[in-house]
């Protein structure tokens, strides 16, 4: 009997290989429990009726294993399998399933669609009405297999013969458009008959013409068309094809939907919409003119590197409560970012307004956090019976809605809160003694659903919604540990490298557009600047993509000898304008960057924070030059820092918790210095009674800090502290995601009177790294997690915890629990994988994968 089948192969970072946008697309998979480790393994490789195996390859790998043919074509579909050989088996393990993979258009020539879009004039400066497009076509024989290949200059939504095609929204995302625009490929086989066929689609703005950011936003950023580009190949079972194409043969109409924007808020009149205009068999009365067609350079048309938006859960309502005269107001006892889906019957005419928001003020939706961001849905029944309805191009962020004239009484089976995020895979949970924590860290997971919408976003619910560098920088530790999000992140990072200015300076946030006087002209800021070295980093030690460290490579490079250009020869980058430590609550309301910490030494100290990194990424990269230079400029820039920030006895000059965050968790003290500069931040947070004095910069940092100088009990308090400014102050007031503000929310129940405040935030959640490695007791000690640490760090009363991660290897797992003879831990370390623990008290101790007990009872203490 054959070993144990390892798990089918993945490629690159997809869910599916269809339509992938790589010739030689890397394989991984995983071990049969029990395997141990791989000493070699076989591809097999079928395509176009032949099949060709690789033979024996003596590796250890099997994470992002090179493909092991010939470089695939455009649109060809090939089948791999795997078998491994482990230690003690006298033969190969049995084959894994096969896998699919197909290639997309992978060469610009081939592409024949062209956009298509409305061909009446309209106003480029008002909001104009979305059209939807569409083309007849005949089927005259039995079809093999069909594919669709779409995008579009604003949003879209395909479909065939009345069927909607796919299940994302707000395709094709958002993207630096000149440079990239995606394109998607459906398999729509089962879409199409023989005979007549309808192919069509909606359109909206999105963040391609609607209007758009701050001050009321900019209208048309990246052109005034609103145009669909698509391309439908259909196989007869001959061999034979038929191309669809977008081109000057199809037709457009305005649509059902009168207005629609990503900020504002959808409305739909259903007494215009026939439900089968995409049919052979409508009955629409709208009159359908030739479209206008435009331009696409092909060769910015990519396939995504991650999965798209969807609907990933659905919530019901905890409360409807009447408010008078058709008029409700909903709790949904969850801050989310979706939309709703109501059903409903009433007269023609009758108009249903749904507003949004994520707390209530007095009893009502509290709205002015959403500034310019109406956040209005409105849908005007048809009369013809019960309509089951939802917005197609808009999302919002609330816990709260508002829903004025429904027609008798709304009850909660009418309506649903659909819940919309970037569709990546659970890859970490963390749970523990404490429920407040638990709760702290179910924010967090939300707040990061809520945020990961295509790209990394600052916030789901106000007129802004961008893709904030600094704020992904600091989170993505924990990002990484929660979803498989590489793929997405890959994808912006790419952007962030197409926006960074020639001479290195990486913008405020990624996709660029127009922005506040304070953003613009933009000029290079540490910590939002990092993510160009930080951030690629991060991914590479998490998920063992080693290629992706090398293409974000010159990006990083780039920043960092910026930086040094700017330090000049005294390496203190100590001019420009700068945001310090962001949010610390002792900033006023107005003026967020006045915090406590001299921003000039938070900038000194990123500086030598990434200039450390980058000389990591050129040693794994084998850029010995690199790698020499920038360690020694590391080192320069720490002993600058020293002696500008640091006094010899350890304490700082600048006084303040970041401060001493920085230094420590950035490496920049002497040994001699650490000891009394952790004594000193510990002083500093037990003297403000352990509430937190960190902002954006200090808060991810002040917890390992605190930890790695022998304070674990002062991180515990300020873990578990529960007073204004703290991580459990929020959950004490009811929140279910992670504000802005420490205090978006006062303890008076009234909201911060900044202008800027958000309840879906997820900066200052960066915390959970800190839980699942020290209170949970996973980290990564190789790329991949090919090594994991498992130290558990107990304390603040919590008695026990259980943390799992789906490594790229299979799933690493802690549970550790206190008893009366000491600690027991429960670990599972992944097949491929070695790993140490150290529980308390004890000395290390190797595992090999499979599953452990451990007791510190039974355990060696460690030398003293």
């Amino acid at each position: 009997m054959l070993p144990p089948q390892p798990s089918p192969v993945s490629f690159e970072h997809l869910p599916d290989g269809l339509g992938i946008g790589v010739a030689t697309p890397r394989l991984t998979w995983t071990l049969p429990s029990g395997a141990g480790r791989q000493e070699a393994y076989e591809l097999e490789l079928r395509r176009g009726g032949t099949t060709h195996r690789t033979g024996r390859v003596d590796s250890a790998d099997h994470l992002l294993a090179p493909w092991p043919g010939e470089p695939l074509t455009s649109r060809e579909r090939a089948a791999v399998r795997v078998r491994v050989w482990t230690p003690g088996a006298d033969e190969p393990s049995a084959w894994s399933e096969p896998s699919a993979v197909e290639a997309g258009l992978l060469a610009p020539a081939d592409w024949l669609a062209v956009p298509v879009g409305a061909g009446w004039d309209e106003d480029p400066e008002a909001q104009r009405r979305p059209a939807r497009v569409r083309r007849d076509f005949r089927l005259d024989r039995t079809v093999a297999h069909a594919r669709l290949y779409v995008t579009a200059h604003g949003l879209y939504e395909v479909e065939i013969n009345g069927r909607r095609v796919g299940d994302e929204i707000l395709a094709p995302g958002w993207t630096v458009y000149p440079h990239r625009l995606r394109y998607r490929t459906h398999d729509v086989t089962g879409h199409l008959t023989e005979g007549a066929n309808t192919v069509g689609a909606w359109l909206a703005d999105g963040w391609y013409r609607g209007k758009y950011g701050f001050d009321g936003g900019t209208r048309n950023i990246y052109g005034t068309d609103q145009s669909l580009l698509a391309q439908l190949e259909v196989t007869y079972d001959d061999g034979s094809t038929l191309v669809i194409a977008t081109d000057a043969t199809w037709s457009a109409a305005p649509g059902p939907l009168l207005t629609s924007g990503l900020y504002e808020g959808e409305t739909f009149d259903a007494r215009l919409h026939d439900p089968d205009w995409c049919t052979a068999h409508r009955t629409d009365p709208v009159e359908w003119t030739p479209v206008r067609t435009g331009s696409r350079d092909p060769g910015t048309l990519v396939a995504p590197l991650g999965p798209p938006v969807r609907c990933t859960e659905e919530i019901t309502p905890v409360a409807v409560t009447p408010a008078g005269e058709g008029r409700y107001l909903l709790d949904f006892g969850q801050n989310l970012v979706g939309r709703l889906r109501v059903t409903v019957d009433g007269p023609a005419g009758t108009t249903i307004t749904l507003r949004h928001a994520e707390v209530l003020q007095d009893g009502e939706l509290a709205t002015r956090p959403l500034r310019e961001a109406y956040s209005t849905d409105t849908l005007v029944l048809s009369g013809r019976g019960p309509l089951t309805w939802e917005p197609r191009f808009t999302l919002h962020g609330f816990r709260h809605a508002e829903v004025t004239g429904w027609p008798g009484e709304l009850t909660a089976d009418r309506v649903t809160a659909r819940v919309y995020h970037t569709d990546m895979r659970r890859t970490g949970w963390f749970e523990c003694s404490d429920p407040l924590v638990n709760r702290l860290h179910e924010n967090v997971v939300w707040s990061m659903r809520g945020n990961f919408v295509d790209l990394p976003t600052d916030c789901p619910q106000r007129d802004e919604r961008l893709g904030w560098t600094g704020d992904i920088q600091v989170f993505a530790p924990t990002a990484s540990y929660l979803y498989d999000c590489v793929g997405m992140l890959d994808s912006w990072l790419t952007d962030v490298g197409l926006e960074q200015f020639p001479d290195g300076t990486v913008p405020w946030y990624v996709p660029v557009i127009p922005g506040e006087p304070m953003w613009t002209p933009i000029h290079p800021g540490a910590a939002w600047g990092d993510v160009a070295t930080l951030t690629p980093w991060t991914l590479f030690r998490r998920f063992g993509d080693r290629e992706l460290l090398r293409r974000h490579y010159p990006m990083a490079k780039a920043w960092v000898d910026l930086v040094e250009r700017l330090a000049g020869p005294t390496r203190l980058w100590d001019t420009g304008f700068q945001l310090g430590d962001w949010l610390d609550p002792a900033a006023p309301p107005d003026d967020p960057a006045a915090g406590r910490t001299d921003r000039h030494l938070v900038a000194t100290a990123y500086f030598a924070h990434s200039a450390r990194h980058l000389a990591l990424a050129a040693a794994e990269l084998a850029y010995g030059a690199d790698a020499a230079r920038y360690a020694a400029l590391a080192d320069e820039v720490a002993d600058a820092f020293r002696r500008r920030y640091v006094l010899p006895s350890g304490r700082m000059t600048g006084d303040s918790a970041t401060a001493y965050a920085l230094a420590l968790a950035f490496g920049l003290l002497t040994p001699q210095q650490r000891g009394p500069a952790g004594d000193r931040l510990a002083a500093l947070v037990l003297a403000d009674d352990a509430r937190v004095s960190t902002g954006f910069v200090g808060t991810p940092l002040i917890c390992d800090a605190l930890t790695d100088t022998g304070h674990l009990d002062v991180a515990y308090r300020l873990l578990t502290q529960t007073e204004c400014p703290s991580w459990l102050y929020t959950v004490t007031m009811g929140a279910t995601t992670i504000w802005e503000r420490w205090d978006s929310m006062r303890p008076d129940g009234t909201l911060n009177p900044g202008g800027m405040t958000s309840f879906n935030h997820y900066a200052l959640g960066a915390v959970a790294d800190w839980l699942h490695r020290v209170v949970g007791g996973i980290t990564a000690t190789a790329p991949g997690y090919r090594h994991i640490a498992f130290r558990p760090r107990p304390g603040g009363g919590i008695s026990w915890a259980r943390t799992r991660h789906e490594t790229p290897y299979g799933t690493a797992s802690l549970s550790w629990e206190l008893t009366a003879t000491g600690v027991t831990a429960r670990i599972t370390v992944p097949e491929g994988c070695t790993a140490t623990a150290e529980l308390p008290g004890c000395a290390a101790v190797d595992l090999e994968p499979g599953e452990h007990v451990l007791h510190t009872a039974d355990l060696t203490a460690e030398a003293a």
